[in-house]
């Protein structure tokens, strides 16, 4: 496992002056220590400066690994003539949007507001006050294309400011006023329903916007969004509905052919330009290892086609080799961008490939491969793209799968030997909660669904990251911390708790530690004590405790990983399920009613359409009497596990921990001797069972949907 950052591997410069980033955590901020701008990070002390000098405010949010963030950073931030400008007329703030999402989440929402658009780099002039009166995505040094530049926007604003003030309050508090009322119902408006048409409704939305050219949903640029994934799966199990199904196997299999897909060291790149998967923004992100890596261990479950298992276990064994760190624990990203150029780590010319590989190899890589001596990109050279499955590759070839699947391997481990000699992209090694809580899920997933060493590995691998996590991440009275490099900081948020107890219940599901379980109510509890809203019902994104800023948000949408409030819904539904205390379903149903008065927006919902289908049933919950060790529980185990089962919760009564925890095993018999099953479906229970084949009849009624 990999623990160092890619400044090691680099050369020692001479650095020019630092800035007050200079003493940060965040790899960004960092990035951003010797800019002549004079940066301060987001705190009171900048604010107070901008109030008594009577100066507004330069905010600059982006990550360490954001292409255009570097863009903008060498055309301007590191430029004298733009830093002179931006010295006098502002007090400047960078902000890490990854270890800030609140402060993100608020000011990408007045971008959005104002221009109509939002990304990274997000640039916000405002008031020491904080409210925003202009709002910008990437801004070149000069004019470009019609758009205007750092050297001409700067001086106009600060003339703005000095001879037109009134004018920019009045703009900023109109805007300010828009996005509060965007939070309230709107009046006289009727609840979305909260039944199985919205599940319907849902459906129609994907549908009417899959592509079924390439898979996937909408145009250019294309996102793996794989909670689409996860609600049209569980609709296909609902209802029987073939086209979704098909949907979501057009669409796995197109990515993981696709040039999104890195086919040399495994892993998904952030999106696609295009919309054939052909053309990666080449950064990787935790989160989307994460998410992709259940949404093809879900396929899995549910078709039974190795296909999907396998390429889980590829991202897994990317982020296992790559991004973790010794403590246990997952980075956050790797860049695009190696040597200041976006994509060149993965890039290949034709040449390239054949120095790397002997002749036999080369004709076989022409073969699988859309690559050409032309190139299929810019400069001559090629992204590695399949041409096809390799089943169907196979049976073009007239060789067997396994024997084209070893020769691929072959092939595969001397590019990646090759590509290992190149200079790395930098990676970003901060430790998020959040993205952590979705690794542990997927890692858990992963071990159910691939018994043997594989499956144990990866369990072992989401107990150790979860002991890190509840062991350095947490404060004395139990609350989340959001970020750990060189020690743990800044306040847990929503998508903290959320996360973190989906992959706590999971890891319970896979190992039966009762520990985990109890973590998961602790850091339920504690979640709707500091972010419920006792007045519209759901959860703000922001403790009530945490630092006072413009706007507290409440988000139902699912942008690249799902709202914390779609998954916090899922969890108090497993976690009623799991430890019998009914009030949390009730929790579970005024979170969604929130969601119907405030949004009820169909289209970007999927996750909590998950959800609702998980509070709609039938739902099951498995109790297993016996030691995990007992040859019928792993075979009862084996058998559920084998199956897409999305709407079950299990738990392994072996000792008086998981009795305490949940009182309603305490009636059933712990002799050491009794090995069963015991099943109840939609509060209805039925008579133990003593094995795999009675199991699934309860669960299923009819498995052969499931396979």
């Amino acid at each position: 496992m990999k623990d160092e950052s890619n400044a090691s591997r680099s050369k020692p410069e001479i650095l020019p002056p630092s800035n007050r980033l200079l003493s940060e955590r965040s790899p960004y901020l960092l990035q951003h220590a010797h800019n002549p701008v004079d940066w301060y990070p987001w705190g009171e002390e900048a604010f107070a400066i901008a109030q008594k000098e009577d100066r507004p405010v330069f905010l600059s949010i982006g990550y360490s690994t954001c292409h255009w963030c570097h863009v903008m950073a060498h055309e301007s931030f590191e430029d004298a003539d733009v830093a002179a400008l931006l010295n006098r007329a502002f007090i400047c703030i960078k902000v890490d949007r990854e270890e800030r999402p609140d402060i993100d989440q608020i000011y990408m929402g007045f971008a959005q507001a104002m221009t109509g658009r939002g990304g990274w780099p997000l640039t916000i002039i405002m008031t020491a006050d904080k409210k925003p009166f202009f709002a910008a995505t990437y801004i070149p040094k000069t004019g470009l294309h019609g758009q205007a530049g750092m050297m001409q926007i700067i001086p106009k604003v600060q003339e703005l400011w000095e001879k037109n003030r009134e004018q920019l309050l009045d703009s900023a508090d109109k805007i300010i006023d828009f996005i509060r009322g965007q939070s309230r119902p709107p009046a006289g408006a009727d609840a979305a329903s909260l039944d199985e048409t919205a599940l319907d409704r849902g459906y129609e939305a994907l549908s009417s916007i899959y592509d079924p050219q390439n898979g996937g949903f909408g145009t250019a640029p294309k996102f793996p969004s794989p909670h689409n994934l996860f609600f049209l799966l569980r609709y296909w199990k609902r209802t029987g509905d073939t086209h979704a199904l098909q949907m979501v196997e057009e669409t796995l299999q197109a990515m993981r052919q696709g040039g999104i897909y890195d086919h040399v060291g495994f892993g998904f790149h952030r999106y696609s330009t295009d919309a054939r998967w052909l053309v990666p923004h080449f950064e990787k992100m935790l989160y989307d290892q994460a998410l992709m890596a259940i949404a093809y261990t879900e396929c899995f479950q549910a078709t039974g086609k190795k296909e999907y298992g396998r390429t889980a276990g590829e991202i897994l064994d990317y982020v296992l080799r790559d991004m973790t760190a010794t403590q246990g624990a997952f980075f956050s990203a790797e860049d695009a961008d190696s040597e200041g150029e976006e994509g060149k780590f993965y890039l290949w010319t034709a040449q390239e490939l054949k120095e790397s590989l002997d002749s036999e190899e080369f004709r076989l890589l022409i073969r699988i491969f859309d690559v050409y001596e032309s190139g299929n990109f810019e400069k001559e050279r090629n992204i590695l793209r399949l041409r096809s499955s390799l089943e169907d590759a196979a049976a073009v070839l007239k060789i067997s799968l396994p024997d084209l699947s070893a020769r691929m391997e072959r092939l595969r481990s001397r590019l990646f030997l090759a590509r290992e000699k190149r200079v790395h992209p930098l990676k970003d090694d901060k430790i998020l909660t959040d993205w952590n809580g979705l690794m542990i899920a997927a890692l858990a997933r992963a071990a159910q669904a691939m018994p043997g060493a594989k499956g144990a590995e990866y369990g072992r691998a989401a107990i150790k990251a979860a002991d890190f996590i509840l062991q350095e991440m947490m404060t004395a009275d139990g609350r989340l911390l959001h970020r750990y490099r060189n020690g743990a900081g800044i306040a847990g948020n929503l998508d903290d708790y959320a996360f973190l107890i989906w992959g706590l219940l999971d890891l319970y599901e896979t190992v039966f530690d009762a520990r985990y379980l109890k973590s998961a109510l602790k850091l339920n509890d504690a979640m709707l004590e500091h972010f419920w809203d006792r007045d519209q019902g759901g959860l703000f994104f922001s403790a009530d405790d945490a630092e006072g800023l413009l706007l507290r948000k409440k988000e139902y949408y699912d942008g690249a990983i799902p709202s914390g409030n779609s998954i916090a819904m899922h969890n108090l539904l497993r976690l009623m399920h799991l430890s019998g205390r009914t009030e949390l379903e009730e929790k579970a149903w005024e979170l969604a009613r929130g969601w119907a008065r405030t949004s009820g927006q169909i289209m970007g919902a999927s996750m909590l359409l998950c959800s609702l289908d998980y509070a709609l049933g039938p739902a099951s919950e498995v109790a297993l009497l016996g030691s995990i060790e007992d040859v019928r529980i792993a075979e009862m185990l084996r058998a559920m596990r084998s199956h897409f089962l999305p709407n079950k919760s299990t738990m392994l009564v072996n000792g008086e921990e998981i009795r305490e925890i949940v009182p309603f095993t305490r009636s059933l018999p712990l002799d050491g001797e009794t090995t069963a099953a015991y099943v109840c479906t939609d509060h209805v229970c039925s008579l133990p069972v003593p094995g795999p084949k009675e199991l699934m009849m309860l669960l299923s009624g009819d498995s052969r949907k499931t396979h």
